[in-house]
C-alpha cells in the first residue's frame, strides 16, 4: 500500500491544507499560513510536481489582522477556485474573530480585493462551489459537524438556512470539505480523524450539492495510519482534474524522523497522488513527486543590500516584514518598542520556511551599538536557537520554553559585519536509542574559510512533537534593541537520500 503514496513533497515545508485549482495548463495552489503575514502563499505550477511561490493571497495589513494572536492562530485552511472570470478566495482567521474572509482577483499574482466578511457562519476551513445555475454553497466545519447554505459571495451573506451534510465514517473532527460536481453526480471529500496518526481522505457521492450523501465503499481514499510509510498523518486533501481529463490529489502530511514515536520538525507539507476512476469512485493509484532526485541541492540567494523587496517566501509572526524591516542603505530590521509590564524586550523575527531534511542558512549581519540581535531557527516565540549578537561577542543560545540556556560565545569587532550560520545535519544516535532524534541543529560563526560552531542542540526540541501546534520551522533574523543591519542572507537545503 505504501507505494501508491507519495514519499515526497511537491511543496517541501510547512505548506499545510493545500487548495487547488486550474485556468488552462496552469495549476494554482494556495495553503494555510497561520500566524504569519503575508498570509496565504498562492504557488503556480504546469505540472504538478514543480511549484513557483507568485505572491501571497492577504498580502497588505488590510487584508489580514493578526495582531495579538498566539502561535498556531490566525489563517486556517483556505479553498482556492476559479469561477467565471475570477480567481476567489476564502478562508478564516481565527485571531480576529470575524468570520470568514472572502477575496477576488483576476490575477492569481495579486493584487487581491478587500476581504469580503461571512459573519454569520461559525467554523473552520470554508469551500466555495457554483451550480451551473450560478448558485454558489457555502460548505464549511461548525463546532465538528459539516454545514452548507447558499451564499451571496459578493456580500457575505448566507441566503439559506445551514443545513447539516455527510459528516463522514466515524472519524474524530470531520473537517476540510471540499465539493465538486462529476458527471452526473457531486461529491464530498472530507479531512476525518484529526490531523495525526489518524489522519484521512475520505468521499461521499449525492445527486445534489446537499446530498443526500452515499460513502465510498472503499473509504478511507487515503491514509497512512497503521502501516509503516515514510510519510505519516496524510489528510485535508483536494482534487483536480488535468486538461486531459485525467485526475489529481494534492494533500498534506508529514515526513517523520527519528525514534520511536518519531518527530517532524518541517511542518505539514503538501503532497500529491494520481487519482483514478472505477464505477464512479475515485481511487489513489500513485505518487506525484518532484523531478529532482532527493539529494539534489536548492540554494536561493534570499537577499542583498541590493535587492528592492522581499521575496514573497519572507514573512512575519503576527505582522508584515515591512513594519520592522526596510531597505535604507542596506536592510535595516527595527526592534519593536520595549514593553515595560513584559518584563523582557519584544522581538521583531522576519523568516523563511525550512523546506529540507538537510539545510543550511548564512546571515551577514552587522549590530551597532546598543543593537542586540542576530539569526534564528524557530518553531513558535518559545522555542528556538538563537545566534546573538551584541557588543563585540556572538553567543549561541537556546530558549525551550521557560528555559534559556547558553551554549557557546566568541568574541568579535564590535559593529563590524559577522556572518552567522545556522545548520542542520543527520542527527547523532543509534536507530534503537532514545537518544535519536530527527536531526541536529547548529549554530555557527563563519570566519573566512573556517566554521566555529557554538552549540547544537538535539532537533527535537524545536519539532511539532515537543512544541505543539500546526506550523513548522522559520530561519530568519531577529532584533530585540536598536536596529540589526542585514546585507546578505542565503539557505540552501536538501533531502537525505531515499533508502
Amino acid at each position: 500500500m505504501t507505494g501508491s503514496h507519495a514519499q515526497r513533497p511537491v511543496i517541501p515545508g510547512f505548506h499545510p491544507d493545500p487548495s487547488v485549482c486550474r485556468v488552462g495548463g496552469t495549476y494554482y495552489l494556495a495553503t494555510s499560513s497561520f500566524e504569519y503575514a503575508p498570509g496565504v502563499p498562492i504557488l503556480a505550477s504546469t505540472d504538478l510536481r514543480s511549484w513557483t511561490q507568485v505572491g501571497n493571497v492577504l498580502s497588505r495589513p488590510g487584508h489580514l489582522a493578526l495582531t495579538g494572536g498566539e502561535a498556531s492562530s490566525g489563517i486556517l485552511a483556505p479553498t482556492l477556485r476559479h469561477h467565471g472570470d475570477r480567481f476567489w478566495m476564502i478562508t478564516t482567521n481565527v485571531t480576529d474573530g470575524g468570520g470568514h474572509l472572502l477575496v477576488t482577483a483576476e490575477d492569481p499574482a495579486g493584487p487581491w480585493s478587500d476581504p469580503v466578511r461571512v459573519t454569520n457562519a461559525p467554523g473552520i476551513d470554508p469551500d466555495l462551489a457554483w451550480d451551473e445555475d450560478g448558485t454558489c454553497y457555502l460548505t464549511w466545519t461548525e463546532f465538528g459537524r459539516i454545514v452548507q447554505a447558499e451564499l451571496d459571495p459578493e456580500k457575505g451573506a448566507l441566503l439559506t438556512e445551514p443545513r447539516p451534510l455527510w459528516q463522514g465514517t466515524g472519524g474524530q473532527f470531520p473537517e476540510g470539505p471540499h465539493l465538486y460536481r462529476v458527471g452526473e453526480h457531486w461529491y464530498l471529500l472530507l479531512a476525518e480523524g484529526g490531523t495525526g496518526q489518524g489522519h484521512a481522505v475520505t468521499i461521499a457521492r449525492g445527486p445534489a450539492p446537499w446530498g443526500p450523501f452515499e460513502p465510498c465503499p472503499h473509504n478511507p481514499l487515503l491514509t497512512a495510519r497503521g502501516i509503516a510509510a515514510p510519510v505519516q498523518n496524510v489528510g485535508h486533501a483536494d482534487l483536480v482534474q488535468r486538461p486531459d481529463g485525467s485526475w489529481a490529489m494534492v494533500h498534506l502530511g508529514v515526513r517523520t524522523r527519528g525514534a520511536f514515536p518519531g518527530w517532524h520538525v518541517l511542518g505539514r507539507e503538501t503532497f500529491g497522488v494520481e487519482i483514478g476512476w472505477d464505477s464512479g469512485w475515485p481511487y489513489v493509484k500513485g505518487p506525484i513527486e518532484p523531478t529532482a532526485p532527493p539529494s539534489a541541492r536548492a540554494a536561493e540567494d534570499a537577499f542583498t543590500s541590493e535587492t528592492a523587496a522581499l521575496p514573497p517566501t519572507w514573512v512575519r509572526p503576527n505582522g508584515f516584514p515591512e513594519e520592522v524591516l526596510s531597505n535604507s542603505q542596506g536592510w535595516r530590521l527595527r526592534a519593536p518598542a520595549h514593553d515595560p509590564e513584559s518584563g523582557e524586550d519584544d522581538v521583531a523575527f522576519v523568516g523563511r520556511r525550512q523546506q529540507h531534511l538537510l539545510s543550511s542558512f548564512r546571515a551577514v549581519v552587522a549590530a551597532p551599538h546598543g543593537t542586540v540581535g542576530g539569526t534564528s531557527i524557530r518553531i513558535d516565540p518559545r522555542h528556538h536557537l538563537d545566534l546573538e549578537v551584541e557588543g563585540d561577542e556572538v553567543r549561541a543560545v537556546v530558549r525551550i520554553g521557560p528555559a534559556r540556556s547558553l551554549l557557546g560565545r566568541c568574541k568579535i569587532v564590535s559593529g563590524h559585519e559577522v556572518t552567522l550560520e545556522l545548520r542542520t545535519e543527520p542527527a547523532d544516535g543509534e536507530w534503537f536509542s532514545s537518544a535519536f532524534g530527527p536531526d541536529r541543529v547548529v549554530a555557527a560563526l563563519v570566519r573566512d574559510d573556517d566554521v566555529l560552531d557554538l552549540g547544537h542542540i538535539d532537533g527535537r526540541y524545536l519539532s511539532t512533537e515537543l512544541v505543539g501546534g500546526y506550523t513548522g520551522r522559520l530561519v530568519g533574523m531577529w532584533c530585540a534593541r536598536g536596529e540589526l543591519v542585514v546585507s546578505s542572507t542565503r539557505y540552501e537545503g536538501t533531502d537525505e537520500r531515499e533508502t
